[in-house]
């Protein structure tokens, strides 16, 4: 083993601190042999750090200072080890940055396990659900195919649930351990309720955790002697489990599957570089695919799976009604909700049938203006508008969260004809709350108490206690409400107007998604979808649900405008201390690039 005395061993370790740039490994020794993908301290200068052991090397040429002691004795994965190095290559990221995401933090903190440190077992009754032909077929394709990636793309309510836990169950029985990613936004207690009540040995992680619990949780799934269920946000994808056979990624289009600070990388793409090196399958379920996503399935054979049918075979269609917000005449009684919406609120809040209402704007108002001068007020790190919260009564960043207090005059000419426009979903709480005294309404969105998140109503919103519930993107995901009868969506086209290739995608998206909250068994059901443009491709395909029309329709467009997936889109930050030096290198690094 390449030692030069019968009891020394050569290591690089790759530390997790940037010890100095473009070094990512250094050569240590070790008296007692270790393995590769150990966590152990080693001395760097005066200080001792972290570090993983990436390879066996011989004895190098200079002196090498000793592994100080190993801080675990079950080395990581070599998947993950892999997986480190290809996030660092691929991203451009120093090794170290990446081993941070990946580890928990406080490794070598003692922690005391709680005595109720169990795995969730059996919440609810076990119930033998029969697959129907179509998640059988999906089933058996996954489990037989030899490509690693694969793309399930089954409508809203054809059950794409009970096709994960299938692979589950057959992944676990040939002793391996599965891992399921759910979106952030949507960690309500529905798809962990539906695994914990069904394996028996489910880890759930997630952003609301502390150090020690994550670091607890990381430990338990590393030494488990057993494959183990793993379900969380993206950083799951990163828990140490034994012998991984399956990373199920639930809803994979969503936004938060991408990191945004440093490393950033994409919870897609690096679960197919786990599942490859582990070999591993990876799905990718969505009722509406990336279109990026499904092109590069299509142009490199992945297989793509149909789930074509919603899985209550006794669905009714549901009814739509698209209102054209330029016409007055729809808005004789309010002038944001049509007369057809308030007309059917008014019948279902009298026969106690639930109605949601869908707003992708928290707040009040959308922008504050001065009417004398058009002076606007924004956020000045950001460029955006400060959004009003009439509740709290002041103006804040939806991106940094800088707040001001509402001014009673314009900071530019000083007129006080200070006026607040737009449409959140504060607002639209408010005047329904006017509209209907007698109704229970709920707000849910990003400015929730943690008390009246989604998940802690949900089985108010499940039993239909909540006459009308109001919100953003929140709502539209995933929720499978009986006594929903309603869907209202008050301007379909509110994210259309964004410079940004991807808009229409996410708009199409979430009409599609928020439509799909009703029309899952055979009551009768209705979706009202006001809109500045009905005619507008997006609206017209997001309403009908009719993904693959869109993807059509939106390949042409970015193939005609040259954007991804027909081109790369590097974006360049430059970030300086004062406003004069950012202009000063921009204009540099412009030249250069020139």
């Amino acid at each position: 083993s390449g030692c030069y005395t019968k009891n020394m061993w050569f290591y690089e370790v790759a530390p997790t601190k940037i010890v100095r740039s473009g070094a990512a490994v250094f050569t240590y020794h070790s008296e007692t042999e270790l393995f590769i993908g150990q966590l152990v301290l080693i001395p760097v200068g005066k200080q001792s750090l972290q570090g993983v052991i990436t390879k066996n090397v011989i004895k190098p040429a200079y002196e090498t200072k000793a592994i100080l002691e190993s801080i675990e004795a079950t080395p990581l994965p070599k998947p993950l080890i892999d997986l480190s190095w290809w996030l660092s290559e691929y991203y451009r990221t120093p090794m170290a940055t990446v081993l941070q995401t990946v580890l928990p933090r406080g490794l070598t903190k003692n922690r005391r396990t709680p005595k109720a440190q169990e795995a969730a077992g059996a919440v609810r009754a076990r119930t033998q659900i029969v697959l129907n032909t179509d998640q059988a077929t999906a089933v058996s394709k996954i489990m037989t195919t030899t490509s690693e990636t694969v793309l399930l793309q089954g409508v809203t309510g054809s059950g794409k649930t009970e096709v994960y836990k299938e692979i589950a169950r057959q992944t676990l029985a040939e002793g391996r351990s599965v891992i399921v990613l759910v979106p952030e936004i949507s960690l309500t207690s529905q798809i962990i309720d539906d695994f914990a009540g069904e394996f028996e040995h489910v880890l759930v992680t997630h952003s609301h955790m502390t150090e020690a619990e994550r670091h607890l949780a990381w430990k338990k799934a590393l030494d488990s002697p057993i494959p183990l269920v793993v379900i969380g946000p993206r950083s799951a994808l990163f828990m140490p489990v034994p012998k991984l056979g399956a990373v199920l990624v639930d809803e994979a289009h969503e936004p938060s599957y991408k990191q945004e600070q440093a490393p950033r990388y994409s919870a897609l793409r690096a679960a197919s570089v786990l599942g490859k090196a582990a070999g591993a399958r990876v799905v990718l379920g969505s009722a509406t695919p990336l279109v990026a996503d499904r092109y590069v399935a299509e142009a490199h054979g992945a297989p793509i799976i149909f789930l074509p049918k919603p899985a209550r075979g006794s669905a009714k269609a549901t009814h739509t009604t698209l209102v054209d917000m330029k016409k007055r005449e729809n808005f004789k009684k309010h002038r944001f909700f049509s007369d057809q919406l308030l007309h059917t609120i008014e019948q279902n809040v009298a026969s106690s049938r639930q109605t949601l209402i869908f707003h992708n704007r928290r707040g009040s108002a959308s922008t504050t203006l001065c009417e004398s001068c058009g002076w606007t007020a924004e956020c000045p790190r950001c460029y955006v508008p400060l959004v009003l919260h009439a509740d709290r009564y002041t103006l804040s960043c939806h991106i940094c969260d800088h707040k001001i207090k509402v001014p009673t005059d314009c900071p530019e000419c000083h007129s006080a004809n200070i006026i607040h426009k737009g449409i959140g979903t504060k607002l639209i709480e408010s005047e329904l709350q006017r509209l209907f005294p007698k109704a229970v309404i709920a707000r849910f969105d990003g400015d929730n108490a943690n008390s009246e998140t989604v998940a802690e109503r949900y089985k108010e919103l499940y039993d239909g206690a909540i006459d009308i519930a109001i919100g953003t993107q929140v709502v539209a995901k995933g929720l499978d409400l009986p006594k929903l009868h309603t869907v209202g969506v008050i301007q379909a086209d509110n994210g259309l107007a964004l410079p940004d290739f991807a808009a229409p995608e996410r708009a199409f998206q979430l009409l599609a998604q928020v439509v799909g909250r009703v029309g899952r068994d055979e009551r009768d059901t209705n979706v009202i979808v006001q809109s500045y443009q009905p005619t507008h491709p997006v609206i017209q395909f997001g309403l009908a649900q009719d993904y693959e029309g869109f993807y059509k329709f939106a390949l042409a467009e970015r193939s005609r405008a040259g954007f991804p997936p027909f081109r790369y889109l590097l974006q360049l930050t430059n970030v300086y201390k004062t406003e004069a030096a950012a202009i000063r290198n921009a204009k540099v690094l412009v030249q250069e690039l020139r």
